[in-house]
């Protein structure tokens, strides 16, 4: 069974996939101080809910965007599955396939991550959307190239940036809008129809212009927890992906198990 695990800037998902079938998955805050022990208290206890065995888990594979998570997810692998890590993007978990940007050493792990998935799941030129504490816009050829993307401030990110940097407007969820009106009749709803409909507005903007430059037809594919969300006001994604960065991990550690 293969230990996935997605480190992201806000939370840590761990997902188990028993061959292609994702079994379960789990998430935790990130916390660079969190130690492999307490990693381990954590994930060994829902496993036994779930009655999976530690034994069972014979590969692990990390995708980090935080590189001082990487010890102590490497002391997790090693003391409590007696297995070596894989770290995606490095030795057997090499990307292989062409980054064809400036500095292609920069790029993060998990936009690799998702498009190798996103070029293996879905044909043609892609448009990757992830949304997450970034959201990031990432632009696949044909061949599976990597050829560079976007990066913008995640929705929560610039709602956190206009509730701490003003005295009296208050904290709010991000959710639906209650109708489809852009006249607020108050405050909170004020607040959710700029943060939300600007928020499509400018995917909607930045998806044309990305589309205008590619001049091929393209595909977007959503993935990120708000993209089943967004998908239900917008029509310009083609497909949504929610598990495409940990589907992503899986084919690169069942590709450095075949090497």
């Amino acid at each position: 069974m293969l230990l996935a695990v997605d480190v992201g800037n806000t939370n840590v998902v761990f997902a188990l996939f028993d061959g292609e079938e994702m079994r379960t998955r789990w998430r935790i805050a990130t916390d660079p101080r969190r130690t492999g022990d307490e990693y381990a208290v954590w994930l060994l206890q829902l496993m036994q809910i779930e009655g999976i065995a530690r034994s069972e888990v014979d590969t692990m594979i990390v995708s980090s965007v935080v590189p001082r998570t990487q010890h102590n997810l490497d002391v997790l692998a090693r003391k409590y599955f007696q297995v070596e890590p894989l770290f995606a993007g490095e030795g057997a978990a090499a990307w292989n396939i062409e980054i064809d940007v400036e500095e292609p050493r920069s790029l993060g792990a998990d936009r690799a991550v998702n498009a190798i998935a996103a070029h293996a799941r879905y044909p043609g030129d892609l448009i990757v959307i992830d949304f997450g504490t970034a959201t990031t816009y990432d632009v696949v050829d044909f061949n599976g190239a990597y050829k560079g993307g976007i990066i913008a401030p995640g929705i929560n990110l610039s709602l956190d940036a206009l509730v701490n940097n003003t005295a009296k407007l208050p904290r709010i969820a991000i959710e639906q809008p209650r109708d489809n009106t852009v006249i607020g009749r108050n405050t909170e709803d004020q607040m959710l129809i700029g943060v939300f409909w600007g928020y499509v507005a400018m995917m909607e903007g930045l998806i044309a212009r990305l589309r205008a430059e590619i001049g091929r037809p393209s595909k977007v594919i959503a993935t990120g927890g708000l993209a089943v969300l967004f998908d239900q006001h917008t029509d310009i994604f083609d497909a949504v992906d929610t598990d495409l960065t940990l589907r992503g991990l899986a084919m690169i550690a069942q590709r450095a198990r075949n090497t």
